[in-house]
């Protein structure tokens, strides 16, 4: 199988590194995740991860509601 190279839309993302990104508290986004409104995370063996598509994605759909 051919190596190819990573997408920065597979690129994934550490709570503190999608917190960064999303300029909001590490806490904010461990609320979020709790309450299941924020970005879509999932588990990467014992450590919850955001691909950083999803936290895009996750941007574009806030700003719609915001345009509403």
């Amino acid at each position: 199988m051919p190596d190819r190279p990573v997408s920065g839309e597979l690129e994934l993302l550490t709570l503190p590194e999608a917190a960064e990104v999303l300029r909001a508290p590490v806490a904010t986004l461990r609320c979020w995740r709790h309450l299941g409104t924020g970005p879509r995370t999932f588990r990467l063996g014992r450590r919850v991860v955001h691909r950083l598509a999803d936290v895009r994605a996750w941007i574009d759909v806030q700003d719609h509601r915001n345009d509403a």
